[in-house]
């Protein structure tokens, strides 16, 4: 007899149920909404100051008209679209068509530093909030666009509240262009950003050190100062950028993006900032004339213990002690695990990779954890065309399954979903994920970290969320389920794995069968001391 069935003769069989192939479950009251409806409209595709942006069909999406101010320039676009992106009019301005190819060539980009979910200390409450999570909220440092208002929840506008997210945008320019970069210090601590991989002068014009690192080049930005970096990039690729005053905690806490330099093409009016969800929703000509959409791929790992230390205090020389003099990185751990700033089940509604079949997808990933990363993709092999921004010569493009990132390293993919079982195996939702483990978890309860899926348009459904075939997922959006307080496979075997404890019934059969075999062992003892009573 099976053992599930002896089992079920001793406890009575209510605890054991034939499940159907998804079974609803009884679940909190404080569960998340999957997907909210699209009131604003902003998952359309739609053409906003000439700037066609295409359709995204993820539960949450980019603002579209912030969209098309990275697009233009703020300094470009009408007021109204100015309002509704919640940048200021000198966040991005783009000039001058220097090469005379019908794109502006000279750009000024102005980022600030944000802190998420740390004290404000305007309020001593919580400021912006970002959950990467249900009810999971480390804290951050980010770069963030020159935004309107402060960075509190007291002052921020609607539109920027968009704005103010992990990770750090991505920024993109074109090979070529004379670039400004402005750091506006509106952090309590000092930063700089240095430029990975990014071709830039060790000195800028005025004699100034332009290469981000404090012990070689210059001093750090205080806060309430300003510093203008300045480069003209002449190799284009994937690179990254990132904070270099104590970068063992600096970029740790987020102060890290990817950093996209474009080739030239005439006419070609690069999205300078992707914010969040990873789709380029205005390709460049370049990435147009071989793909049929490109997505941003960032991946972070968030030691708790560094990223909890400023919820503790409001007080910046507390927080710099504790931070700086206090943790030591050589006992960190890695309990979050974020894809774009978010970890599962969020990584489902914003970072899927949506595709139809025959199509080629551009795949630029940075790698912004401690550790390495096993890129493992379901259901296709991917091309390697890229280590670090430079191409790879066409004998070592391999197609693989499983792709090493190193940290700080960038790879570039081509996705190609045609359906001969070597670069794709057809329809289908097809996770994508670290194929180390610790990385599928979120602080060790699974799913969790930074799971997500290239998904074919015939398994979506119209609000964005994959037709999953399996169970149900709304348990994972409780904060219960990564309490660690909800049984993993209760939705699909109740009782079964019910926590100890918790089931008064199958309580009580414990203690009847125990208080049975007790009679019955003290009867054999009996039998055994005095036989001839017996």
């Amino acid at each position: 007899m099976p053992v599930r069935l002896q089992i079920a003769k001793i406890f009575g069989s209510s605890n054991f149920q034939s499940s159907p192939e998804s079974m609803p479950m009884t679940m909190p009251s404080d569960i998340d909404d999957a997907c909210l409806e699209d009131v604003a409209g902003w998952r359309k595709q739609q053409t906003i100051e000439s700037v066609t942006i295409e359709k995204s069909s993820t539960c949450i999406v980019d603002n579209p008209y912030a969209v098309a101010a990275f697009v233009r320039g703020t300094n470009n676009v009408s007021d109204h679209v100015l309002h509704q992106s919640g940048l200021t009019p000198d966040s991005i301005e783009k000039h001058t068509d220097i090469d005379g190819d019908g794109d502006p060539d000279l750009i000024h980009i102005r980022l600030e530093v944000v802190e998420l979910n740390g004290m404000s200390p305007q309020s001593k409450e919580p400021a912006t909030q970002f959950s990467i999570a249900p009810g999971i909220k480390p804290g951050f440092w980010v770069f963030a666009p020159k935004h309107f208002g402060m960075a509190t929840k007291n002052f921020e506008s609607s539109e920027s509240r968009e704005l103010l997210r992990a990770p750090s945008p991505t920024i993109r320019v074109e090979q070529g262009d004379k670039v400004q970069i402005t750091l506006e210090n509106s952090h309590y601590m000092p930063h700089t950003i240095h430029f990975h991989g990014v071709d830039h002068a060790f000195v800028d014009d005025n004699g100034e050190g332009n290469d981000g690192v404090p012990i070689a080049s210059e001093m750090p930005v205080l806060p309430g100062k300003a510093r203008t970096y300045e480069m003209q990039p002449r190799n284009s690729g994937t690179k990254f950028y990132h904070c270099h005053v104590q970068p063992h905690v600096h970029v740790m806490m987020g102060l890290q993006g990817m950093f996209v330099i474009e080739e030239n093409r005439p006419n070609n009016w690069v999205q300078t900032l992707n914010i969040g969800a990873g789709q380029i929703r205005s390709a460049s000509v370049a990435s147009k004339e071989k793909y049929d959409s490109e997505y941003d791929l960032h991946y972070m790992d968030i030691d708790a213990d560094l990223s909890s230390r400023i919820q503790k205090f409001n007080d910046a020389r507390l927080i710099t002690k504790s931070m700086h003099r206090e943790y030591d990185i050589t006992d960190a751990t890695q309990d979050y695990f974020t894809l774009n700033g978010r970890s599962f089940p969020y990584t489902f509604q914003e970072s899927l990779v949506i595709v139809k079949p025959d199509q080629k997808i551009k795949l630029r990933i940075a790698n912004g954890g401690r550790e390495s990363l096993a890129f493992h993709t379901h259901g296709h092999n991917v091309t390697i065309t890229h280590h670090d921004g430079n191409p790879s010569p066409p004998a070592s493009q391999l197609k693989r399954d499983v792709v090493f990132i190193a940290p700080a390293q960038r790879i570039d993919l081509d996705l190609d979903t045609k359906n001969d079982g070597l670069h794709s195996y057809g329809e289908g939702i097809w996770l994508f994920h670290d194929h180390q483990y610790k990385s599928v978890t979120t602080d060790g309860i699974g799913p969790g970290g930074h799971i997500s899926a290239i998904v074919y348009e015939k398994y979506l459904q119209d609000d964005g969320w994959p037709k999953t075939l399996g169970v149900g997922w709304n348990k994972y959006f409780t904060e219960a389920y990564y309490r660690k307080e909800q049984p993993i496979w209760e939705s699909y075997a109740p009782g079964l794995f019910s926590d100890t404890g918790t089931d008064k019934t199958l309580l009580i059969r414990l203690i009847i069968i125990a208080i049975a075999f007790s009679v019955m062992l003290i009867t054999l003892i009996a039998i055994i001391i005095s036989p001839k009573r017996w």
